[in-house]
């Protein structure tokens, strides 16, 4: 017997276990708390890492967070302590509507490592809200034939609270004609009939007043009421007659608008207009009436708003037949919706990883989600895959969740991010499925140097620039992503013997702007070159060069010098014209140059002042001064003209040249050859000996000009042993680099130009008056009357054989 009974204890014991770890494991599947509805904001519900056998701190460490199934999160969790609040006020009506039990549906996430929770609370109902009757003076009319004991059924009060907290019972006000009968419906409130106790007499009272209340069973009761306008019709003797008591129909819930749902006949057995029957959908729920409609001629109820099976399953209709004379009757219409499968499944994210290393091991969690299905009947077996092929792929963790990890190595230099369309389809029939994009971007590791968008950068900037200046900049992109790809520039030493760099050109280390730092001049330095390094912040970084070069753009900044006639500020120039000279010829030609280039160093001549302007003429492109008429015995001996040399350069610079031109009477070849005293013994001519004495000191003035000019361009050609501009023959501080004539409406020499002055040929005067280069770079022909220059053109040489005349014309370089 003592070991039957130690047997049958260890039995129970074994049996005890048991169910408690199946208790325990069921737990651990779903957490479930309770509370009542209208709770305040940031009321406790529970101690969340208590239940999960957590200790105090983990859920901190470990990242918790709640997410919820819906749009919405109705409760927050406090990391530290582990306890779970309120978030809003619940109104538990809102929530869930009329079904019970109004349960709420979270899950609790934790990371390091990815692992989530399945919790759910259970909002109750208290009783907040008083049954109300949609309208709240129904009227009846009831003819006075009615017999005893007919029912007459009244619209249902609404109540949003469920359960005990609902509508409950109605209650009639004192009266001797009907009294209250409240019955059920299979889906739907309770619902009240008037049931007529004493036969109505129009003639005695034409009308009855009710008072109606609905109360519901909270504590203490809440409770409406509305008033019944009963209005007695005269005599019909027969009342409308259903083909049926009750009609039946089943409607998928997919059906469109205007759908037929059933067809309801009534007949009368009266004569004329009491014989003709309408239907109405009379005392039914607002949701009924928004839902169908009938046709009152013909009975027929159709689809007027849309079904969902999720959400109603059942309706129960009452219909009313009233003939002409205003008899009614009453039949119903239960409908039952078919369910059919038109809601996709629904995918939610609870978790992602992102950005995500491109050496993750694989296998690695990238996000969790789960899915459901509204449609719990027909829709089926749920699957979930990957659209496209990606090295990802789903992982199942428990029931309808799932997880997302690798399944190939990433490379972020081939794809930098992926959006991954997650597929969720049902089984059907139809099939219905669901895509969800989920973001995953690729962080990335240094293996891209900096490339420069050109080979090779030109810039340019105009001399006589302000310091500090912006000329332009370079730019090189890296394929890699933050501090990898963030590019600093910078220049690099010169080589041996080259221009420094750094003391012209300054760069913006962060966007590669490039600067001048001095005052550029063009006569000096032309364009220069340098090497920009383009350097990755990257660990450890990488870099690419690329060369820059920088041309120096001319400004005119130089007036146009004068070479003939010599301005040199004592005497001035003089020149000899007959006054037999007729019009066109040439008394002499103004020489000047411009330092600088291009149509900067273009030269226009003008005659600005004259003693006779009639007299004489400059040609603009040679500045050949020539006369317009013939001289008369009444111009004056000495005319004074000042010569306007302009340049045409933006703004143009100009300078003035000034000589006298000395008129003779009978100035010839022959006259100015020196004749033997002792042949011609005869006097000499007061005239003359005045011209002689000029011609002396010319030529002492032009002898010693030519010996200060040789000096000058000796010691320069010793000190810089490169080519020297013309300006540094005649000026210290002028430079013209590179300057040519050229020929025509130029009017500037070819060459580096050294001149000295050089006297016409075959006159016994030995009139000083030209200039020649000290280096032709162009030899004479031979046998030819003119010199070539560089731009093509000519200048004329004459025979000096007719007198003065000769004298006047000769051309030089």
């Amino acid at each position: 017997m003592a070991v039957a009974r130690r047997k049958l204890l260890q039995s129970r014991q074994v049996g005890s276990l048991l169910l408690f770890l199946c208790v325990s494991l069921a737990g651990a599947a779903t957490i479930r708390y309770s509370v009542a509805e209208e709770m305040e904001s940031g009321s406790f519900v529970a101690n969340v890492a208590k239940d999960l056998g957590l200790e105090v701190g983990k859920l901190a460490a470990r990242g918790a967070r709640l997410v919820s199934e819906g749009n919405k999160l109705h409760f927050r969790l406090h990391r530290k302590t582990g306890d779970l609040f309120v978030k809003e006020k619940l109104d538990r009506e809102s929530l869930c509507g009329k079904a019970d039990p109004c349960v709420l549906h979270f899950e609790i996430v934790l990371v390091e490592p990815l692992q989530s929770f399945r919790a759910e609370v259970r909002v109750f109902d208290i009783n907040d809200n008083a049954p109300i009757f949609p309208n709240k003076e129904p009227l009846l009319k009831i003819p006075e034939s009615t017999p005893l004991g007919s029912r007459f059924p009244l619209q249902s009060a609404q109540d949003l609270d469920v359960g005990l907290n609902g509508l409950q019972n109605y209650t009639l006000s004192a009266n001797t004609y009907f009294h209250l009968h409240t019955r059920f419906r299979s889906h739907g409130p309770k619902y009240a009939e008037l049931v007529l106790d004493k036969p109505l007499d129009r003639e005695v009272q034409p009308e009855v007043n009710l008072t109606i209340m609905a109360v519901d069973g909270g504590s203490p009761p809440k409770f409406g009421t509305a008033h019944i306008r009963v209005e007695v019709l005269d005599v019909n003797d027969h009342v409308p007659q259903f083909s049926r008591l009750v009609y039946r129909a089943q409607v998928p819930e997919d059906s469109a608008n205007g759908s037929l749902v059933a067809t309801v006949t009534a007949t009368d057995l009266d004569e004329g207009s009491n014989k003709e029957v309408t239907y109405s959908l009379a005392q039914n729920p607002e949701a009924i009436l928004q839902t169908f409609q009938i046709d009152s001629e013909t009975g027929e109820i159709r689809l007027r708003g849309p079904l969902d099976f999720e959400a109603i399953e059942t309706y129960d209709i009452d219909i009313q037949a009233t003939d002409g004379g205003g008899l009614t009757a009453h039949s119903k219409v239960l409908v039952e919706v078919v369910d059919v499968n038109d809601n996709p499944p629904e995918v939610m994210v609870s978790s992602v990883s992102s950005p995500l290393p491109e050496d993750a091991p694989l296998q690695t969690v990238v996000a969790l989600f789960s899915i459901r299905d509204r449609d719990i009947r027909v829709g089926g077996k749920i699957t979930c895959f990957l659209k496209e092929d990606l090295p990802f792929a789903v992982k199942p963790t428990f029931q309808n969740s799932y997880s997302l990890v690798t399944d190939r190595g990433l490379d972020r230099e081939e794809v930098s991010g992926y959006n991954i369309t997650l597929v969720a389809m049902d089984t059907g029939p139809p099939n219905l499925s669901t895509e969800t994009v989920i973001e995953v971007l690729i962080s990335d590791i240094n293996d891209n140097p900096p490339v420069f968008q050109e080979d090779s950068y030109i810039l340019t900037v105009r001399e006589n620039n302000s310091p500090a200046v912006f000329i332009g900049k370079v730019h090189a992109e890296d394929l890699d992503l933050g501090e990898n790809a963030q590019v600093t520039y910078s220049l690099l030493p010169p080589k041996s013997g080259d221009l420094s760099v750094f003391a012209y050109i300054s760069i913006n280390s962060d966007n590669g702007k490039l600067y001048a730092l001095r005052t550029m001049d063009y006569e000096a330095i032309q364009d220069f070159q340098f090497v920009i390094k383009a350097t990755d912040g990257g660990f450890p970084s990488l870099s690419s060069q690329v060369t820059v070069r920088v041309v120096v753009l001319d400004d005119n900044d130089n007036r146009p010098m004068i070479l003939y006639p010599l301005q040199n500020g004592t005497l001035p120039c003089n020149d000899l014209v007959p006054r037999s000279a007729e019009a066109g010829y040439l008394v002499t030609k103004v020489v000047a140059v411009d330092c600088d280039s291009g149509q900067n160093s273009w030269l226009s001549y003008h005659l600005l002042k004259a003693t006779d302007s009639g007299l004489f003429s400059v040609q603009q492109q040679n500045g050949e001064i020539r006369t317009l008429r013939q001289i008369s015995e009444r111009d004056p001996i000495v005319q004074k003209l000042i010569i306007f040399v302009q340049d045409h350069g933006q703004p143009a610079l100009s300078t003035t040249a000034s000589l006298n031109i000395l008129l003779v009477d009978g100035f010839s070849e022959p006259f100015l050859q020196f004749q033997d005293p002792s042949k011609h013994p005869t006097r000499v001519n007061p005239s003359t000996k005045y011209l002689v004495i000029s011609l002396a000191v010319l030529s002492f003035l032009f002898l010693l000009s030519v010996t200060m000019i040789s000096i000058v361009h000796i010691y320069q050609k010793i000190r810089y042993r490169e080519k020297i501009t013309i300006q540094e023959h005649f000026y210290d501080d002028c430079n013209f680099p590179n300057h040519r004539v050229q020929g025509g409406a130029k009017g500037s020499l070819s060459q580096p130009c050294p001149y000295e002055m050089c006297s016409a040929t075959g006159t016994g005067t030995s009139e000083f008056r030209f200039l020649k280069r000290f280096m032709p770079n162009f030899p004479f022909p031979p046998g030819t009357g003119e010199v070539k220059t560089e731009a093509g053109s000519s200048l004329p040489l004459r025979d000096r054989s007719q007198g003065l005349e000769g004298h006047a014309s000769d051309d030089y370089m």
